[in-house]
């Protein structure tokens, strides 16, 4: 999964879903993925016939997410 800011394109996380032991490789897909009621958990139905409930990364520093971001020219819309 990769995590973006919406207002500017940056990717500031990814992730990799694991599948369940039994399953095949290619049974790491995502079907659907919402937020729960509070909205800081992300839950995704699998092609492994998992849910899966994430959460955001408490530890998280700005030195491992950085802020910091300015898109290239070409990605600047005028």
């Amino acid at each position: 999964m990769y995590f973006w800011d919406w207002k500017t394109g940056y990717n500031f996380q990814q992730l990799v879903t694991k599948v369940q032991p039994g399953s095949l490789d290619c049974e790491a897909a995502i079907y659907a993925a919402t937020f729960d009621q509070s909205g800081a958990r992300l839950i995704t139905c699998e092609a492994d016939k998992t849910i899966k409930i994430w959460k955001e990364d408490a530890d998280a520093t700005e030195e491992e997410y950085p802020i910091d971001w300015k898109p290239s020219r070409s990605e600047k819309r005028w």
